[in-house]
């Protein structure tokens, strides 16, 4: 087909000065209309590219009810992982995931309220304890929210069309465009629908009748929604329900933001099996995976994910990859990830034993079985999930990954998998790998393209592509959500008449077509193909991002300031407008990104354990601040690791004289230095914090069993009060377990090294590195012996300065070292009846969990790591430079230990023990400090 290019310009609009009074009329306060809150936010997971006007921010359903009566065009984001362009917007982007995360379990777990900003993991989370879930499983579920689960009708791995967001639907509140707000739950639902809105209640009887009468459109919706379909609107309600409140709530589900704003949900929950058996299934061609289909699904798995020989091929690069799997000669192959769940480990037992005479009867190009492992299961999970972001990850630089999702009839879906492989071929699209959900039809496949070069090569696809799907009585988008990228086909998927039905539906609802314009519904048939996101090519840290948005939910300052993701679409942002020469835009982005993206980053490296392609937006960071560092800063800071006993001693007695003097003379003092500094550099004593600590203290021993390195925040802080401190406590264990321990020579002067990584001082990092280097070569005996560290953050500064050191050095935290090598040589513990436990980001990425719980528990009869836990974004002398960033990071879980009181509170690192204490008020301790308590006799 001709294709005819529209190129917008780069450069924003500036927003309409009419439609900003209107919003601060009706709901003061909550415009953000900033250059990088415009631009960080024009950014979501899908291909598509639109800058909104303002970013509007409302805390409750009343304000978007009044946002709502201006009549100006709205969209509402909330989780942003949406990947059909539903989430973008050139008019008034609506954020809603900041202030609407409430979560309400029901019934003991039976059915869960929640607001749209929750994130699914989050709800699944609080269900856990009841044996329950959502039955949405969506790969996204570590950051997508219950916005977009209702918006999009989610479904997922094992949920088919059983347990998908439609079928779980109780209730829902419904905020209309006209601003009436309807409760679907409410026993006068319905009268309440007839007063408020009596041509919308009409209106819907009225296609329900219209609908029902057909027999040609009650065949067509029964097959079309027989499979997963989230194309156009779920016109099933009108078959499956009666009532206008009840077709309404229905029809909002899969809606896309385009009917109303569902502000809360309430969703019944299935059960959470906690026992399962997993394998991969390898067949010589995806024709004979097909033909063993109906068997495999006969004997009653609840997942059968399909890999292709592409996605194979990509799977044996996955570090987690087996033997089996990495040493396939991948030809033509194809693969089925199949996994049983169950209750009862005899009801599994009886899977396994009917699956391993299953298995023998397949034609397989490699041994299968299932197995229980833990460790197993993931990973062939991970592979599986992570296929996407892998091949997009390493796609060209400068190009964009699409990622499409099709459904058909089972018998048909090897069928369409030749289709697609051979339209791959045809329009010359490489890597592109096809996987999915084979128990319900439901095919995912993904391609790069460079749109200022192949719009036409991908309109073309896309045109075949269509047909392909639906002269196989398919449907052009399963799971993902109709959007803009497949609006122009509605019709030719429904027929005239459905979506006429489907026009009414629209204009019932939204008659001035407010609500997401453009997505779902449209008469432009090149509509997909407008606004679509050019990527540039910036550097190493941000390019192979796909802007997923899996980094968002686990970043401390997603409240404050920026995410990781939009700190990398800023900095493409940036890029695009000085490739542009709009050197003003380009300055306003680069004054903002200072504070919003580098000041308030708490390089704490949790965006890499959410992101798939293992992106650590604090590395960029790090090389960001090295960048603003002048000489004399370089020089002062490496004279400071040259001389760091001095240094930590100096600091230890300015904050004794600090917490000796009136307070309100220190806080000035303070206040005044950074107002001539700078915030970045002075940082901000408050009441609140301890005095000085002590002094480190070498203490060589003859044939220890291990070398302690204390961290330095024993010398900077003073212990909680109470409590002897981490350094005491673990000597004290050690000595009562009868562990020797040995502090090196020189260790006033020895530090993980974290103060200089995490500010970019390269010059000071590396000088301290070679100390560090040589005094635990010595101390360990060339490495015979471990080295503890007492503070999670430093035990991973540890790691990372000896790395590369030779001999080999093997460091431990303090945490880990207690339960393997003292817990089981100390008496009974007086166990505290509660506690509180703040993990730390560093014992998280570390893979502490298992030690934390194993001497928490220890401690404390009950141990509960509080809702809404998080990285406190203390980060060394973060919390000090910027307290405003630990104060949003900890807000939700500081209101979570504030409902209950517990005995004690506990972290295992000095700096969150201090962010905490401040959030909460209560005082936190060093794990161990407890432990020690608890076993002294």
């Amino acid at each position: 087909m001709s294709v005819t290019r529209s190129e917008k310009p780069r450069r924003p609009a500036a927003p309409d000065p009419a439609v900003l009074a209107a919003v601060e009329a009706a709901v003061p306060g909550i415009t953000r209309t900033r250059a990088t809150d415009r631009l960080g936010m024009a950014h979501d997971a899908s291909h598509y590219l639109l800058t909104p006007q303002a970013v509007l921010v409302p805390e409750s359903a009343e304000q978007v009810a009044a946002l709502m009566r201006t009549g100006l065009p709205l969209t509402f984001r909330s989780g942003g992982t949406s990947l059909s362009g539903q989430g973008v917007s050139e008019h008034l982007l609506v954020d809603t995931r900041r202030h609407f995360r409430g979560i309400e379990v029901l019934d003991g777990g039976a059915r869960v309220r929640v607001q749209p900003g929750a994130v699914l993991r989050q709800v699944n989370a609080r269900l856990a304890a009841h044996g329950r879930k959502l039955g949405p499983d969506p790969a996204s579920e570590s950051a997508c929210t219950i916005g977009g689960v209702v918006a999009n009708n989610s479904s997922g791995m094992t949920c088919g069309t059983h347990a998908n967001t439609y079928q779980t639907l109780d209730s829902l509140v419904l905020v209309l465009p006209s601003g009436t707000v309807v409760d679907t739950a409410a026993p006068d639902a319905d009268a309440r629908l007839r007063a408020l809105e009596p041509e919308l209640a009409r209106g819907l009887e009225r296609l329900r009748d219209r609908v029902r009468g057909n027999p040609e459109s009650v065949r067509r919706v029964t097959a079309q929604f027989s499979l997963k379909n989230t194309m156009g609107y779920g016109l099933n309600s009108f078959l499956d329900h009666d009532t206008p409140a009840q077709i309404l709530a229905h029809l909002a589900v899969g809606s896309e933001g385009t009917l109303g704003f569902v502000a809360q949900a309430v969703l019944r929950t299935v059960p959470a099996h906690r026992l399962a058996a997993t394998g991969l299934l390898v067949f010589p061609t995806l024709r004979r995976a097909m033909a063993a289909m109906p068997q495999i699904v006969a004997a009653g798995p609840a997942a059968v994910e399909l890999l292709d020989a592409e996605s194979l091929r990509v799977a044996q690069q996955d570090p987690r990859a087996d033997d089996v799997l990495r040493t396939l000669t991948v030809r033509d192959h194809a693969a089925l990830l199949v996994e049983w769940q169950e209750p009862d480990p005899e009801q599994l037992a009886g899977h396994e034993r009917a699956a391993e005479h299953l298995f023998a009867t397949l034609d397989l190009a490699a041994p299968a079985r299932l197995s229980r492992d833990a460790a197993g299961r993931a990973a062939l999970w991970h592979i599986r999930k992570g296929l996407y972001a892998t091949v997009a990850g390493a796609r060209p630089s400068g190009t964009t990954a699409l990622l499409e999702d099709v459904a058909v009839p089972v018998p048909v879906l090897a069928d369409l998998c030749d289709d697609l492989a051979a339209l791959f071929a045809k329009h010359r699209y490489e890597r592109s790998v096809i996987f999915g959900h084979a128990k319900d039809g439901n095919l995912h496949f993904m391609l790069n393209e460079r749109f200022d070069t192949g719009l036409e090569r991908y309109a073309d696809f896309t045109e075949d592509m269509v047909a392909a799907v639906l002269d196989r009585g398919g449907t052009l988008k399963a799971e993902h959500g109709t959007g803009r990228v497949m609006a122009p086909f509605v019709r030719r998927q429904y027929g005239d008449e459905l979506f006429e039905v489907m026009r009414e539906v629209k204009r019932l609802c939204d008659p001035g077509d407010t609500l997401n314009p453009g997505v779902v519904l449209t008469d432009d048939p090149h509509a997909h193909l407008r606004d679509l996101k050019s990527v540039v090519t910036v550097e190493p840290e941000v390019d192979r991002c796909v802007e997923c948005g899996y980094c968002e939910p686990v970043c401390p300052s997603r409240d404050l300031t920026t995410t990781p993701r939009q700190r990398i679409v800023l900095r493409r942002e940036l890029a695009a407008a000085q490739a542009a020469g709009d050197h003003e835009l380009a300055r306003r982005l680069e004054e903002e990104y200072g504070y919003d993206a580098v000041d308030t980053c708490a390089v704490d490296g949790m965006c890499a354990t959410a992101c798939p392609v293992l992106i650590n937006t604090g590395d960029l960071t790090k090389r960001l601040r090295e960048e603003r560092h002048g000489r004399l800063a370089r020089a002062g800071w490496k004279s400071a690791a040259k001389h760091w006993n001095g240094v930590t001693r100096a600091l230890d007695l300015a904050l004794d004289a600090a917490a000796a003097a009136p307070a309100p003379l220190a806080e000035g003092a303070a206040k005044a230095a950074r107002a001539v500094a700078g915030p970045d550099a002075v940082p901000q004593w408050s009441r609140d914090l301890p005095g000085g600590g002590k002094p480190r203290r070498p203490a060589p021993v003859e044939d220890a069993d291990a070398v302690f390195v204390p961290s330095c925040l024993n010398t900077l802080f003073a212990p909680a009060e109470g409590g002897p401190g981490a350094m005491a406590a673990l000597l004290s264990l050690a000595e009562r377990a009868g562990v020797r321990l040995r502090v090196p020579d020189g260790i006033g002067s020895l530090c993980c090294g974290t103060p200089w990584s995490s500010k970019g001082l390269t010059d000071g990092y590396e000088v301290m590195g070679r100390r560090v280097r040589d005094a635990l070569a010595a101390a360990t005996d060339g490495g015979r012996i471990p080295v503890v560290s007492d503070a999670a953050s430093c035990t991973e500064g540890f790691e990372r300065l000896t790395a590369a050191a030779s001999p080999a050095v093997r460091v431990l935290d303090a945490v880990a070292f207690t339960a393997e090598h003292l817990l089981p040589r100390l008496p009974a513990a007086r166990r505290l009846p509660s506690l509180a436990l703040h993990p730390t980001c560093s014992s998280t990425r570390l893979g502490l969990d298992a030690a934390i719980t194993r001497v928490a528990e220890t401690v404390a009869e009950r141990v509960v790591v509080p809702d809404g836990w998080q990285c406190c974004a203390f980060a060394g002398d973060r919390g000090l430079l910027h307290p405003e960033l630990t104060a949003s990071a900890t807000r939700a879980e500081a209101a979570a230990v504030a409902r209950e009181d517990f005995a004690a509170h506990a972290s295992v690192n000095r700096t969150c023990e201090l962010g905490l204490t401040r959030a909460t008020g209560r005082p936190y301790h060093h794990l161990l400090e407890l432990l020690d308590q608890v076993t002294t006799a």
